[in-house]
């Protein structure tokens, strides 16, 4: 009965996450085609990387504290995080609409471009992983939980890591 109950929670959410799942990356789409006629300061790129390494740090803390059986440490960590990747997403577009994209022009263009590449990719995939996985633990169905949170743990870290890495990469050509 308890599986049930759990199974049914879960499907409540579940329009909702398809509908996150696809929407988030359509306006990101679109946004990026928006122009904006005013300028941000140059200094906020380092703090939108800033806010990916902090991302990755949280996810780290956060698996830790589980390990440790420090539950609601982890269940703030968590939240934390995606309250940190929301807030970088939102800078991050409004940047691209403000700013023209730089070109990377190094000696190193496949390696970057495949990190930039893979990095854009998973943080659309990861999307889903990362509100199922959430809402898993918000219902309660902690089994499932722990078995997607081992495929979205290491997704969303690459995605932070890769985040940072990027911004490293093209920072020279800034």
């Amino acid at each position: 009965m308890i599986q049930n109950k759990e199974i049914s929670a879960d499907k409540k959410y579940n329009k909702l996450i398809v509908v996150l799942s696809i929407a988030i990356p359509i306006i990101v789409a679109i946004l990026f085609k928006v122009r904006l006629d005013f300028e941000l300061p140059v200094f906020l790129p380092p703090i939108y990387a800033t806010i990916n390494g902090l991302t990755a740090l949280i996810l780290v803390l956060a698996f830790f504290a589980i390990k440790n059986k420090k539950i609601v440490l982890h269940e703030n960590l968590m939240t934390t995080a995606i309250w940190c990747s929301a807030l970088f997403l939102v800078m991050y577009v409004l940047h691209h609409m403000t700013s023209d994209s730089t070109i990377y022009e190094g000696n190193f263009r496949a390696l970057y471009l495949f990190v930039l590449v893979s990095h854009i990719v998973l943080s659309v995939a990861v999307i889903p992983f990362v509100l199922i996985t959430y809402v898993r633990a918000i219902t309660k169905n902690f089994e499932d939980h722990k078995k997607i949170a081992k495929i979205t743990f290491p997704l969303w870290l690459y995605v932070a890591v890769t985040g940072v890495i990027v911004y490293l990469m093209i920072s020279p050509f800034y």
